[in-house]
């Protein structure tokens, strides 16, 4: 026997973890214990080589005579059961009567099969340079796994300050910048939409005599009853001071905008209460609808939901107001809004 071979089966395993010894007639004599991992179900020892593993290269061999020798050959094979994992290898002849020594590795499918087979940094000779790898593959992979926290971190605060750019710290609601890029996109699609611009009546009184604290607090109350009138599509902006701006996308149903507006004045118009206190306040409104126009300006559309709104003012207050074409020409335009909601 070649003095290899009378290495003891511990040592053959610790420098070999993945040999296969083969007797001249083909058959498995032992098998280091890495390989038999990868078939824990049945021992490899005693089975037929070529019947456990299929040759790939080199082509055309029918019995290990045909091609090993004591200068080795290379091989390439893979098991013939599932999971088919290829395998390469080093074959040598162990000389008359011996068979052959054959060490196999995974090559470049490593990391897959460390994967599918639950291997580990012991599994693998101490000097194979598949240690190294896997010891790159690991650090490559927590790099990534620490890149791949760090690049949430960063989506999760520059969203996080794009939606403070855009978000009025007080109420929660959009703020103007927020409300011009809506209303930009909206004209650049051509979408149908309608304009609400509110702003509040005696507001002032409510700052002057219980203080902005309670002013504040009915900027909040506001702002929710806006979010509750409006859908989860539509934008709620406060656009400065005690005004605010509702853009309605897809909506240009006039009869039914009206209601929505006479529904927010109504609302409004019950008294607030701070700290005991009732605030009274109420709402002027002025809206234009998108569709009324020949070619739908965000400008032009703010313009005149605005001269609305202050229509809707000099008529009384507490009104809410069109957009119209007489409107547009300077005309008096209490005749576009609804009576008087006290």
């Amino acid at each position: 026997m070649p003095d290899a071979m009378r290495l003891s089966p511990d040592a053959m395993a610790c420098l070999m973890p993945m040999h296969v010894w083969v007797c001249p007639k083909g058959l498995i004599r032992r098998v280091g214990p890495t390989l038999q991992k990868l078939r824990p179900a049945a021992p490899l020892a005693g089975r037929r080589f070529l019947d456990v593993f299929e040759l790939r290269r080199p082509r055309g061999v029918h019995t290990l005579d045909d091609f090993a020798g004591p200068e080795g050959a290379r091989l390439q094979l893979a098991f013939r059961s599932a999971p088919c994992t290829a395998l390469k290898g080093l074959i040598i002849g162990l000389g008359e009567g011996e068979g052959a020594l054959i060490n196999l590795s995974f090559g470049i499918s490593v990391v897959e099969a460390v994967a599918t087979y639950g291997l580990t940094v012991g599994d693998f000779a101490a000097t194979d340079l598949t240690v190294e790898m896997l010891y790159l593959v690991e650090a490559k992979s927590a790099v990534m796994e620490e890149s791949k926290k760090l690049n949430q971190r960063l989506q999760g605060a520059r969203i996080a300050a794009e939606e403070q750019a855009f978000t009025d710290t007080l109420t929660g609601l959009k703020n103007r910048r927020a409300m011009d890029h809506v209303l930009a996109r909206l004209v650049d699609e051509r979408r149908a939409f309608s304009l609400m611009h509110l702003d509040l009546d005696f507001f002032k009184d409510v700052n002057d005599n219980l203080g902005h604290a309670a002013g504040d607090h009915v900027l909040q109350h506001v702002a929710r009853i806006l979010v509750e009138e409006t859908r989860g599509t539509d934008t709620v902006a406060r656009a400065g001071g005690d005004e605010f701006v509702l853009i309605f996308r897809d909506l240009v149903d006039m009869p039914r905008l009206k209601g929505i507006a006479l529904r927010i004045i109504r609302r409004l118009e019950e008294p607030i209460l701070f700290n005991g206190e009732p605030c009274r306040v109420s709402a002027s409104i002025g809206t234009a609808v998108s569709t009324q126009y020949p070619a739908a300006e965000a400008a032009q559309i703010l313009h005149d939901a605005d001269m609305a709104l202050y229509a809707s003012k000099r008529a009384g207050r507490a009104r809410a107001t069109f957009a119209g074409e007489p409107l547009r020409r300077g005309s008096d335009a209490a005749g576009n809004g609804d009576a008087p909601l006290h």
